[in-house]
């Protein structure tokens, strides 16, 4: 049998764990028996960490944006704002990739069967958005991008790459239009939709892949 594991990794395992499951299993295999026997613990730990599994199933969802706020808070403001706005598009996608079973349970890929999620559950991770809020107001200010609602530019935004990420997590996208190079042209395009000039916009948004892994790329896929 495995040893048992021990507070504080014991929660972020049933998390991860769970997560897992229910992205590769479906919500049949979510029984607090199965979860244990995964974690090498007993099943009292679900209910001490949790609650109960609907209490996992919750916190999975915070755990998923808790971690894409690190990989946005990752991104250093610079003098090339438009630059700053596609960093944090890169840093949303390596999140989903990351965790693409916390992603699932996040945004709905994953069926939850009778573990369902209130309305406060699923805007609870909105606090993330403000990273892109706050960085379409200084695009705006900066003249790259058109004056508007940078609410509405940063909601434009999510909608976009959330979209080309889901569907690349389902595999559906291939040669020649993959993900990677749907991805730069949604990023351009996504400037582009916002007010920048074109030539302007493919700079900073290349300039923003050569920045990625010094900035965003080198945080663990459940690392602080």
């Amino acid at each position: 049998m495995s040893p048992r594991r021990t507070a504080p990794d014991a929660r972020t395992a049933l998390i991860e764990i769970g997560a897992r499951l229910l992205d590769e299993e479906g919500p049949q295999a979510l029984t607090t028996r199965r979860i244990a026997n995964e974690a090498g613990s007993s099943t009292m730990a679900v209910y001490t960490h949790f609650g109960a599994l609907s209490g996992l199933v919750r916190e999975m969802v915070h755990e998923g944006f808790d971690r894409l706020q690190r990989h946005l808070t990752a991104v250093r403001r610079t003098d090339d704002p438009v630059a700053d706005m596609a960093l944090l598009g890169r840093a949303y996608r390596y999140n989903a990739l990351a965790n693409s079973h916390l992603y699932a349970v996040m945004f709905g890929g994953s069926s939850l069967g009778g573990f369902s999620l209130s309305e406060e559950d699923r805007q609870s991770g909105r606090y993330t958005l403000a990273n892109v809020t706050t960085c379409a107001a200084r695009c705006i200010a900066a003249g790259r991008f058109r004056a508007g609602d940078p609410e509405l530019i940063a909601h434009q935004a999510w909608s976009g790459l959330h979209g080309l990420i889901t569907l690349e997590l389902g595999h559906y996208l291939i040669e020649p239009y993959d993900a990677e190079s749907l991805f730069e042209v949604q990023l351009v395009g996504l400037m582009t939709s916002a007010g920048d000039d074109g030539q302007a916009a493919a700079r900073s948004v290349d300039a923003s892949r050569k920045r990625f892994q010094h900035e965003v790329g080198w945080i663990p896929a459940g690392g602080a």
